[in-house]
């Protein structure tokens, strides 16, 4: 399924759990990110919570390589 049609969807209220390292997509289509590092869940908020305010040092460390 390409992203257009996952952001569509997302558009269109439909609600969508996806696991993604597309990390510009889950902030521009997400209501609640959840961050997880070795199968636990690190981090979860909302997308401002987690892209401009992440308080883990694992989140941090993370978004700081991949955006």
């Amino acid at each position: 399924m390409s992203l257009e049609v996952i952001k569509d969807l997302a558009d269109n209220g439909m609600t969508i759990v996806i696991v993604t390292h597309e990390m510009g997509f889950a902030r521009e289509i997400s209501d609640r990110v959840l961050f997880m590092d070795d199968g636990i869940i690190a981090e979860q908020g909302t997308p401002e919570d987690i892209f401009k305010n992440a308080k883990n040092p694992r989140t941090i460390e993370f978004l700081s390589k991949v955006l």
